[in-house]
């Protein structure tokens, strides 16, 4: 069964990238399993403290979990027509030491959507990402893109996606991808 790691770029409870990987775990295809992993509290990238106290158990975590699954789904917000200071951060703890990025990221699949409550659906977020992504030896799918704009009307109040065109898109996006990371594992 293809597994596939899904990190909301957000550590806010409402966040929209959260209600998008929900509903994204939803949709999923049978025979495939998004597991959504959390970056809140991880900590700001401080060279020193690596140094001192290693690589933070969380990260450690996270990166194993990276690391055995067949694919990563990145739903990314944009801040500031670019990517958000958590998600990087938490790439940035990610990919150290140097040495684990193969075993990490090396061919590993990887797609990249979002939401925002604005106009652009998340596109220059998306866009930024991938000199990362390259930098990292990922193998991005460009399949279908996976922008929501105006997420504060495509899900209700308990966070449940409530706009049919969109959930029909997110579904067909999460079944490509899967089959995509399925055949590439790296």
């Amino acid at each position: 069964m293809p597994v596939i790691v899904g990190i909301a770029g957000s550590v806010r409870e409402g966040s929209f990238n959260m209600k998008l990987l929900r509903a994204a775990r939803q949709l999923q295809p049978s025979g495939t399993s998004i597991e959504i992993r959390s970056i809140r509290g991880i900590p700001v990238y401080d060279g020193d403290a690596e140094s001192s106290e290693g690589v933070p158990a969380i990260v450690q975590e996270l990166k194993a979990a990276i690391a055995a699954a067949h694919g990563l789904l990145l739903a990314t917000p944009e801040y500031n027509n670019s990517i958000p200071g958590a998600l990087k951060n938490a790439i940035d703890w990610l990919s150290r030491p140097g040495a684990d990025i193969p075993r990490v990221f090396g061919g590993r699949p990887v797609a990249i959507m979002g939401a925002t409550p604005g106009q652009g659906g998340t596109a220059l977020a998306q866009a930024a990402w991938l000199p990362v992504i390259r930098a990292l030896g990922m193998a991005p799918w460009f399949g279908r893109r996976m922008l929501v704009s105006n997420a504060a009307k495509v899900f209700d109040a308990e966070g449940r996606l409530v706009d049919d065109q969109v959930r029909e898109r997110l579904a067909a996006f999460v079944e490509d991808f899967a089959t995509f990371a399925a055949q590439r594992r790296p």
